[in-house]
């Protein structure tokens, strides 16, 4: 079990995992690619039976637009070590997505959680490319670099007025040369800010893999709580957020957990994309050992 976490009060139990290996692989679709697959080395590890078990009803990539040779996410030999493979995320230019407002993503979805996840815990390795290190340069603050995204409902699904959202992102609290932090905030329908977190006393971590782990608790304001913590490969666990706050919408009479997530994802503005493509680089997410777990709490 991970640095600073604790069984809660039922015993910790792993849903899902994948470590993009064996058969695992990337689809492509029409609308949205397909994920694929598993990995013979480990149990619940099936991606399509992710859905026919009926936990979540979808399990995509999806772009909301754009043509591969502005984004694509693939499973690949991690670069320097090809006996490990990776989800690699690839995002170079901005496109007319959904608004018709023109921004870049790339995301994997779980959506349709039948019965809305009420409290999980999940842990992924990640590495940001050195090409991160491109948004120091960027001459504004940055507070829309999004790596995550959690729906306790959806607020665009019709007759749906109970959205609420909570995002994970990379940010920088000031123009050019600042170093980067993460950034969370979250929002009711509109995007009205109910609550944000912002630690810039640790940097995230580029060029290097990292583990991130977050919990999501609902509740209200006394009960509600998210929190995330890093661990840097050959460094030591760090709580980068510990938010005890409402995690639904407080006009919600009937709060359902959440019902949608990005568990991975790479979701920014035409203007932070223009700028790294600018200076000749692109932006990349690497993703490996993806675990999902319920009953399991952080200290």
């Amino acid at each position: 079990m991970p640095v600073g976490v604790h069984a809660a009060t039922d015993q910790p139990e792993l849903i899902f995992q994948s470590g993009f290996e064996g058969t695992t692989t990337i689809v492509p679709g029409d609308k949205t690619d397909a994920i694929t697959g598993s990995d013979p080395a480990l149990l619940l590890s099936d991606w399509l039976m992710l859905q026919t078990d009926g936990m979540i009803g979808t399990v995509c990539v999806n772009y909301t637009g754009g043509t591969p040779n502005q984004r694509y996410a693939k499973v690949v030999p991690e670069p320097g070590k090809p006996t490990n493979r990776v989800l690699q995320f690839w995002l170079n230019d901005f496109w007319r997505a959904d608004g018709n407002q023109a921004k870049a993503r790339v995301q994997v979805e779980f959506y349709g959680i039948k019965g809305g996840f009420k409290e999980f815990y999940q842990s992924i390795r990640v590495y940001l490319s050195e090409d991160f290190n491109v948004l120091k340069t960027y001459p504004k603050a940055i507070n829309w670099c999004t790596l995550a995204e959690f729906w306790n409902n959806e607020w665009w699904i019709e007759g749906e007025r109970h959205g609420f959202r909570v995002t994970l992102g990379v940010g920088k609290p000031s123009a050019a040369g600042s170093e980067l932090n993460f950034i969370l905030n979250a929002e009711n329908p509109g995007q009205k800010e109910v609550w944000a977190g912002n630690n810039p006393t640790i940097k995230v971590p580029v060029g290097q893999w990292f583990t991130l782990e977050y919990y999501f608790k609902e509740g209200d304001r006394s009960t509600g709580r998210f929190w995330m913590a890093i661990t840097p490969e050959s460094g030591r666990p760090q709580v980068v957020f510990d938010i005890h706050n409402i995690t639904y919408m407080n006009e919600d009479p009937a709060p359902n957990g959440v019902t949608g997530y990005n568990p991975m994802k790479l979701y920014t503005s035409q203007e932070l994309v223009s700028h790294v493509k600018a200076q000749g680089k692109t932006l990349q997410v690497l993703w490996d050992d993806l675990k999902l777990w319920k009953n399991k709490r952080p200290e």
